[in-house]
């Protein structure tokens, strides 16, 4: 009556042990009536030539089309690509302050230095990091200029890739507001809102200059990277956690104080 689909009569156990083998798979949720019965051939064989949404240019469907700017109170100007951004990561900026302008991907280094930003974000974002291109020539120019990073979830692998690194796409991707982040400076965890399919290979990053941060305390991949020399950084996880925790918004806190450090030092 309402046009919501739903599902019955499935063993949930078996599928979760099929995907648990095969790793993340497309397919099809198939509506017919009572005392009609689906047709398994058709079916497995429009699973089979189902498009792969992740060959799609998904970044181009939900980013910015046009430049945005959100005035802030502070003398701090952040740039930030969006790659498919969360309102609450633009919040986060905003209630501290920040003056932030929203650019669209394809936004070059020329552009973005033209708006003299203390520092640059990188958004999180849906899909295969290694397919914008665009974006990690621009984020690779600027890391060059000494510009300080900071990138989110997708933008953590485009920081990788910008500088060497490489990424791969996991077999679960992480999904859910319970991934335990475990610091390996301190050993301390925090818990992380998370959702992603793809992850930086940590044995890419040798001679980036990249080191990681914090890895995964489930299975051990990498949550967070930063450069020993220049001033970048990133999370695989969401630091802003809406919805979910926010025992890590501190990671803002430390990006603004490097816009800070870095602007006293130009001077």
């Amino acid at each position: 009556m309402h046009g919501i689909p739903g599902i019955e009569q499935v063993d949930t156990r078996a599928l979760t042990k099929k995907i648990r083998t095969e790793g993340v798979m497309l397919g099809i949720l198939e509506v017919y009536f009572k005392g009609e019965e689906p047709d398994l051939r058709e079916l497995k064989r429009e699973a089979q030539s189902m498009p792969d949404p992740a060959q799609r240019d998904l970044v181009g469907e939900v980013c910015t089309k046009e430049i945005k700017r959100y005035p802030g109170r502070e003398d701090c100007q952040v740039v930030l690509i969006d790659c498919g951004v969360k309102n609450s990561i633009v919040r986060n900026f905003t209630s501290r302050g920040a003056t932030l302008i929203q650019v669209p991907p394809a936004t070059s280094s020329d552009q973005i230095s033209k708006l003299k930003p203390d520092g640059v974000v990188l958004s999180n974002g849906p899909g295969d990091p290694k397919r914008i291109k665009d974006v990690i020539r621009t984020v690779k120019s600027l890391i060059e200029l000494h510009v300080p990073v900071f990138g989110i979830c997708l933008g953590a692998q485009v920081l990788a890739l910008a500088v060497g690194g490489d990424t791969f796409k996991l077999k679960f991707g992480h999904r859910g507001q319970n991934h335990p982040c475990l610091e390996l400076k301190t050993g301390r965890c925090y818990i992380s809102s998370q959702n992603h399919g793809y992850a930086i290979d940590p044995n890419s990053l040798f001679g980036t200059g990249l080191e990681v941060t914090y890895v995964n305390a489930n299975d051990g991949t990498v949550e967070a990277i930063e450069h020993r020399d220049l001033p970048a950084f990133a999370t695989q996880w969401h630091p802003e956690g809406s919805p979910g925790p926010d025992d890590t918004n501190f990671m803002f806190d430390k990006f603004m104080a490097m816009t800070r450090d870095a602007k006293k030092m130009s001077r």
